[in-house]
């Protein structure tokens, strides 16, 4: 029970967090819905009539029915094969805007 061979989670069960290897339905649901609703509020603060630097940068972002698939549920990543990964294996990636990638990618 103790000392150098006591049991971890880890070596109970292998991984401790598992990372499903693609999203579920539900899962891209969600992220269409969370792109909407930023769609949505970006929309309303530009028909209030505030002007800022960071309204002028939402702005020339994609809305989500512009983006294509591969852009909404993937992120460039320079170390993985074929240079794109899952969004949900980017940290925070609700929190975080990807909505845009590097030309050709």
């Amino acid at each position: 029970m103790f000392g150098p061979f006591s049991p971890s989670p880890l070596r109970q069960s292998g991984l401790l967090w598992k990372i499903p290897w693609r999203l579920s339905k539900t899962r891209k649901a969600n992220q269409r819905k969370r792109l909407k609703l930023v769609d949505n509020v970006i929309e309303t603060v530009r028909a209030s009539g505030v002007q800022c630097n960071a309204l002028t940068k939402a702005l020339e972002l994609p809305k989500e029915h512009e983006m294509p698939a591969k852009d909404k549920y993937t992120i460039f990543s320079r170390n993985s094969r074929g240079y794109r990964k899952g969004i949900h294996k980017v940290p925070k990636w609700t929190r975080i805007t990807h909505r845009v990638n590097p030309p050709g990618f």
